[in-house]
């Protein structure tokens, strides 16, 4: 697997999964296992579109999950082709949605699998719609415990500050 910086990958085809990512928990790994799977039966690499730090804790101050080298290495783990780390800061904040479009054509992606609620640009200018006019977008449901409760980096990181290791440890899925 490569580790690259934003603007410096090009490939010929790629299906990519776009988000911090943070914890790389059961909810990240069935988008991940989607976006290695769908990539693998379309004949291109896999690639996971990155943020360090990531945006909540570069907004709010957050407690990461996983430092850079982690995420890296867990994504590494899943089959992950290639990951590209977007250095998360003023300058970064600045970009339009159309340099994030452009950077993304790079890759030349079949497919892109975002959540839901996935924003980007300028101002969070950017939304799932205005990505859908350049490339085919998947959007992926959340990822429930068997409590029914949606897995999420801020639910994880809200049960280990409330001192619920043993219950935040089988939401990471990778302890």
């Amino acid at each position: 697997m490569r580790v690259h910086q934003t603007e410096s990958l090009t490939l010929a085809g790629s299906v990519a999964a776009i988000g911090a990512f943070d914890g790389v928990h059961r909810g990240h790994q069935t988008v991940i296992r989607e976006m290695v799977r769908k990539s693998r039966s379309e004949g291109v690499p896999s690639v996971v579109y990155t943020f360090n730090p990531p945006p909540r804790a570069y907004f709010q101050g957050a407690q990461t999950l996983t430092n850079p080298d982690e995420k890296v290495q867990l994504l590494k783990d899943l089959g992950v082709d290639y990951v590209v780390m977007a250095k998360f800061d003023e300058a970064y904040l600045q970009r339009t949605p159309n340099n994030f479009i452009k950077e993304l054509s790079m890759i030349n992606p079949k497919s892109v699998i975002v959540g839901d609620d996935f924003r980007f640009g300028n101002k969070r200018a950017g939304d799932v719609a205005l990505l859908r006019r350049h490339f085919p977008v998947r959007l992926m449901n959340p990822v429930c415990c068997a409590e029914g409760e949606r897995i999420s980096s801020t639910r994880i990181r809200e049960l280990i500050l409330q001192g619920k290791q043993e219950q935040a440890l089988p939401l990471l899925g990778w302890t």
